[in-house]
């Protein structure tokens, strides 16, 4: 709640400020309204972390949210018409006559905000009302451990009533988690149980715990709850009452008066040169964690400690820790049917109903237990009932007492939310359904709309990351594609998830969907997300407040149509992604919107951006990939906010899917933009002058230039050096010029990313001091020397890739080196003979591909010793190359081996399962992929 106001908040500081004349009586007024939202919006998140929701709460803060969206449009209205930095000069009469009249007008707007404050204060008694509500949540809140509802039931043990029969497959996860109990030697080890509320952590750790076999290995046991707001004291209490009950001591009478010291002692000394198992189920934090597991002795007697927890990092990294993943499909479908026709099989005409329905639960134990439950209750034979259910699950979450439970342990998760990451979180429900939420676009989206906070030392970026870090350590988003380095690339939200919080975003105003489902928008829309065609439910009268509108699949001409009437509409907008709408020209009406901060015409047709675009000036993302923009006007020079520039579109190659970028031209003047930190692709075939103006622009963290020219290496080395915070780096070389980096003395200490493509006579010697580099490609190099001497020692290398790079015979790979490689790509490296793996080298090597190494003779020497190897491919290798028995033995580790060979215009692919014995076949067994998008690559 409070989080939506302080953007509000902001705005007034920011105008009290700015060197600007307000009329008489207006800046009081404006003090008055800015200490008034600050008082509100301390009230409100004392009142979120207390868990208090009362009707009249929230009747209040929709009211002051109108008020502060309000305040918002003035504020922007005014210093639009009359910026800081043009009032000082008051120009001719007419001028000075419109600004008078504006500031009039704006001092009159904010005497009846002001007014209406008041009003609304004044009837809640000066918020007297609303603490004593917030006091009771308090206690409410004391009572129950932060795990309650609005009826003062807690649920916090609702995952204890899935029975083991509701657990499909628990006893491989079972095992998993025994394992993790029965290894580790003497030391005292925590195994951690992470997963989302409702994954059944707690049935399946109860089953561990009351397992006869692990049982009989420790010599006391106790199952302790945790829960979100535990009190230590209680918890030491429990612990004693269950360890002194298992050996029959009595308890002390004195128990209930100790000091927390007393009893920590107490515990400490009780298990001392014992061997225990102990469970604490709920851990919240990794703080909560820190209490307790001060009070473990670790007497080397093979004790072991479980935890269940919703979140990653509250343990060590030492620790073992079992994520419980969701369930399968097939495990999914297997309890649904067991819960809903009481084992039988569903009714044909249901099924395509009930697999729409369980999607929705996305694997989740307890949503699919909780729903089956409703859906068990209604007849079979009416379809329409079970329509109405698949149509409305949001709702039926809201408004079904037999959901209740379900929602409430949702809730609490997002509930124990910071205030600054709840709304955050609220708009990812502008995504569609099971959509790949981008992290990078993500988080210039949460800039842009002011969400994220500067933090001294960090870039917003940064801090945005940071934010992104703690809801996948919540288990609140999960992470579908991992970067090298193991960051998320992107992630997507539980369905369920989904519908709280699109239903917790529209209550807020934060984000409006627009779908053909929808038929009416609110009054006042803040944000708009269209989600396929847009209906017109009111565009003019509803679109003129909008900050923000996204666009999902809207490509029809009627969509497009009423998108562009929306824009003529809002001047106030500040966020306009038009992502994969088919215009052929830039509308113009774009560039009126003097707000702006995030535009984005990816994947359109537009093939020139208008000079216009200098009226943009508070622009921060420009977005142009896979247009046909090859050139900017020289107006983009005057957007001095500009932080992300994003210009270029890829060329498909025969077989790679991303071989080749087109950039755009570099501008004279480009080192004015001081503000970028991301420029890419930029064509540099001026040379000298284009590497001096971005020598210049040190915010710069990710660049690409391509058409390099060999007589500009000097400048250009010079222009890598200035570059102190560039982590990602690409540079390719005109068609035949050579690439020469030999005069880098002093690379960029940061640098994760390095991206090579051209003709090199020399490996760039500091390649090798980059501590931080995770990643190198390195393409068309035709290098004579061995590559792997110069990378062979970087500490986080993870990631190799060579097209074409090398012109020797052996690659060899040394014994200890190469400790944190896990991918590996050898393409097309013509002389190739033969790859050497020694013994102790690359231990984390997952993944192998072998492409177009003609003269390769046999797999790789030593490639048994690999053996955390997950994927060997071998692909378009010539016909004769084929695996020995011996060789197709020291394979066998591997999980997934293929040979893929163009056959007939399609890709055949041939598993290891379909190899004949000598290698004298690779076809049985294989299978056909049509196109390039189906091949998976590194």
């Amino acid at each position: 709640m409070a989080e939506c106001l302080t953007f509000v908040l902001e705005k007034l500081t920011d105008l009290l400020e700015e060197k600007v004349n307000l009329v008489n009586g207006a800046r009081r007024d404006v003090e008055y309204v800015r200490d008034e939202l600050e008082r509100i919006i301390s009230f409100l998140r004392n009142a979120d972390s207390a868990g208090s929701s009362d009707p009249e709460l929230d009747v209040w803060v929709r009211q002051v949210r109108v008020l502060a969206h309000d305040i918002e449009d003035i504020v922007d209205n005014f210093m639009h018409q009359i910026p800081a930095s043009r009032d000082r000069f008051p120009g001719n009469l007419i001028s000075c006559l419109k600004k008078l009249k504006t500031r009039h007008q704006t001092a009159s707007e904010i005497r009846e905000i002001k007014s209406r404050m008041k009003d609304v204060a004044e009837r809640h008694q000066r918020y007297g009302y609303l603490k004593s509500v917030l006091n009771q949540g308090s206690s409410v809140s004391d009572g129950v451990g932060g795990g309650s509802t609005s009826s003062g039931i807690d649920r916090r043990g609702d995952e204890l009533l899935l029975e083991e029969g509701e657990l499909v497959g628990i006893d491989d996860r079972r095992k998993e988690v025994i394992f993790g109990v029965r290894e580790g030697g003497l030391r005292l080890r925590v195994v951690s149980v992470v997963g989302m509320g409702g994954s059944g952590k707690t049935t399946l750790v109860k089953k561990v715990f009351d397992d006869g076999v692990v049982k009989k290995h420790f010599h006391n046991h106790a199952w302790i709850t945790v829960s979100e707001s535990f009190k230590m004291e209680e918890l030491l209490k429990d612990m004693i009452q269950q360890l002194y009950g298992q050996v029959k001591l009595p308890v002390p009478l004195e128990l209930g008066t100790m000091t927390s010291g007393r009893l920590k002692a107490m515990v400490k000394d009780f298990l001392r040169q014992r061997k225990f198992l102990l469970v604490f189920d709920d851990v919240w934090s990794a703080e909560a964690w820190e209490g307790i597991k001060h009070v473990l002795p670790d007497e080397e007697q093979g004790s072991r400690v479980i935890i269940t927890t919703r979140f990653r990092d509250t343990v060590e990294n030492d620790a073992y820790v079992y994520e419980l993943d969701p369930f399968s499909e097939e495990d999914s479908w297997t309890l649904f049917c067991q819960k809903v026709f009481r084992g039988g099989s569903c009714p044909a005409h249901l099924v395509d109903i009930c697999k729409n329905i369980l999607r929705r639960c996305g694997g989740l134990p307890l949503a699919i237990v909780a729903i089956s439950g409703v859906l068990s209750t209604k007849k079979v034979t009416n379809i329409d009932q079970w329509r109405t259910f698949m149509n409305g699950i949001g709702s039926e979450l809201e408004g079904n007492d037999r959901l209740r439970s379900l929602k409430a342990i949702l809730l609490l998760s997002f509930n124990h939310l910071p205030y600054y990451l709840k709304p955050c979180f609220m708009y990812l429900s502008k995504y569609p359904e099971d959509h790949l939420i981008e992290h990078n676009t993500l988080i210039r989206l949460w800039i842009a709309e002011g969400f994220v906070k500067q933090k001294e030392g960090r870039t917003l970026e940064e801090v945005a990351e940071g934010y992104l870090n703690e809801l996948i350590n919540r288990c609140l988003i999960r992470p579908m594609v991992t970067n090298d380095d193991g960051s998320v690339k992107s992630s997507c939200i539980h369905d369920l998830y989904r519908e709280l919080i699109v239903q917790k975003s529209s209550d807020q105003n934060l984000m409006t969907l627009s779908s053909s489902e929808n038929i009416l928008w609110p009054k006042r829309v803040r944000r708009l997300s269209i989600h396929g065609t847009l209906r017109n439910n009111g565009v003019e009268r509803y679109g003129s407040r909008l900050c923000s509108l996204q666009s999902f699949g809207a490509a029809d001409s009627v969509s497009v149509s009423g998108i562009l009437q929306l824009i003529g509409n809002c001047k106030l907008l500040k966020v306009l992604d038009l992502r994969g709408i088919p215009l052929e020209t830039c509308p113009e009406i774009i560039f009126e919107l003097f707000h702006l901060k995030y535009l984005c015409l990816r994947n359109s047709r537009i093939k020139r951006l208008p000079g216009l675009v200098k009226n943009l000036r508070k622009l921060e993302v420009l977005d142009l990939k896979e247009t046909k923009i090859t050139k900017l006007p020289t107006g983009s020079l005057k957007l001095q906010h500009l932080r992300h520039l994003l210009v270029y579109h890829h060329v498909r190659d025969s077989y790679m899917p991303y071989n080749y970028v087109n950039a755009f031209k570099a501008l004279k003047g480009i080192g004015r933009l001081k503000s970028l930190q991301k420029l890419g692709f930029i064509e540099a075939s001026r040379g000298g002058r284009v590497f001096k103006e971005i020598a210049s622009m040190t915010k710069l963290r990710k660049i690409s230039l391509t058409e390099l020219r060999a007589i500009d290496s000097i400048v250009l080395c010079t222009m890598i050096e200035n570059l102190h915070k560039i982590t990602s780096l690409g540079l390719r070389a005109r068609e035949g010029d050579i690439l020469d980096l030999q005069l880098v003395s002093s690379p960029p200490p940061f640098l994760q990313r390095l991206y090579l493509n051209g003709r090199m006579q020399q490996f760039p010697h500091w390649v090798q001091s980059l501590s931080s580099l995770v990643k190198i490609y390195m393409r068309w190099s035709q290098l004579r020397d061995d590559p792997l001497q110069y990378l062979q020692d970087l500490p986080n290398l993870v990631h190799i890739e060579f097209l074409q790079a090398y012109t020797g015979q052996v690659l060899c790979f040394k014994a200890g080196k190469f400790q944190k490689l896990k991918l590996l790509g050898l393409d097309k490296l013509e002389t190739l003979k033969s790859v050497i793996f020694k013994e102790g080298t690359s231990p984390l090597l997952e993944k192998l591909i072998i492409q177009r190494c003609n003269l390769l003779e046999s797999i790789p020497f030593g490639i048994e010793h690999l053996t955390n190897m997950k994927v060997l491919e071998f692909f378009d290798m010539p016909g004769e190359f084929i695996m020995s028995d011996d060789e197709h033995l020291k394979v066998k580790h591997i999980p997934k081996v293929y040979l893929t060979h163009w056959r007939d215009g399609f890709w055949e692919v041939c598993p290891l399962e379909g190899l004949g014995k000598n290698g004298k076949s690779w076809e049985a067994g294989a299978s056909i992929v049509r196109s390039q998008e189906q091949r998976h690559w590194l």
